[in-house]
């Protein structure tokens, strides 16, 4: 739980009150190539939509038909920005994840592919990076991690609405590849984006190849959002992401972290989801951005 207190202006009666500005972090391209992607061109979801069909199995955390597509064009954006990760716990104990560059120096991905009792009895030793992986190809090579953050409510208890971690480059790979913009965006402004969702899964190219979905906002709550995406393991840490025009850039709203199982059966729906970026999360990102060096001209 967040533990905040409020003060009111006393100049102000509680019906005159505004809602807090949202607020974004900046994004960038990169300098690798400006070719635009045709995967871009033609899967990316944006704006706000009804339920894109789709036929439904009642299977696990692919949500009926398995939608996903393969991305071949990973050396362009915004598909080089996302990154199929190799951890390694203290045991030598190996899993997948994927992560997402949010700067120069900064990846973000799930808590659990940082630290998790589960998994690796605690921090994971190293995280091997390859951006835009594909299958056995490799276009931008694969730097190394030892330096990992988290927030204490996902290390501390293991909050799913915190289930956020943070991996320091020692490299800035983002100033070549790019980074995602970030957004912490109120409730009523979500409700009803169409998000897309990249990332490894172990089902399909078992971590080594990048699937895209698409699809649409089923529920806002305070710090989850939840969505009718296909995903699979091996995607925790995916950025998921909206465009908010048909000419907009990409603006990550939350961290991909949980299939069906995570979501309360109080609300009724068949969702995986993300922990959201809300105004303090992206407090402690910019914290971290600022410890690789920040961004350019911020």
């Amino acid at each position: 739980m967040v533990d905040l207190k409020s003060v009111a202006n006393p100049a102000f009666s509680a019906l005159e009150a505004v809602p807090a500005p949202r607020s974004t972090t900046p994004g960038s391209l990169g300098i690798a190539t400006g070719e635009q992607s045709r995967s871009a061109l033609y899967l990316l979801a944006k704006g706000k939509s009804g339920p894109l069909l789709r036929r439904r199995t009642g299977l696990e955390s692919v949500l009926g038909q398995d939608d996903r597509v393969r991305i071949l064009d990973t050396e362009l954006p915004p598909w080089r920005m996302i990154c199929a990760l190799e951890m390694r716990g203290p045991s030598g104990a190996g899993a997948i994840g994927t992560g997402w560059l949010l700067g120069p120096r900064t990846l973000l991905t799930a808590g659990h592919c940082v630290h998790s009792g589960r998994f690796f009895g605690g921090w994971v030793r190293e995280i091997a990076v390859s951006p835009g992986r594909n299958g056995a190809t490799f276009p931008f090579d694969t730097v190394r991690s030892t330096r990992f953050a988290s927030l204490d409510a996902w290390v501390g208890r293991e909050d799913p609405d915190f289930d956020i971690g943070c991996v320091h480059l020692d490299q800035p790979i983002g100033e070549r590849l790019g980074w995602f913009a970030i957004g912490a965006l109120p409730p009523n402004e979500l409700e009803g984006c169409l998000v897309n969702v990249s990332g490894y899964p172990i089902d399909r190219g078992e971590g080594a190849e990048q699937y895209h979905h698409r699809n649409r906002v089923l529920r806002v709550s305070e710090r989850r959002l939840f969505y009718d995406v296909d995903t699979y393991g091996g995607q925790s840490g995916a950025p998921v992401w909206i465009h908010e025009s048909s000419n907009a850039p990409p603006l990550v709203v939350g961290i991909h972290a949980y299939g069906t199982s995570g979501t309360p059966a109080a609300f009724h729906i068949e969702a995986n989801s993300a922990p959201r970026i809300i105004p303090e999360v992206l407090d402690r990102i910019r914290a971290w951005v600022k410890e690789d060096g920040g961004w350019p001209g911020a």
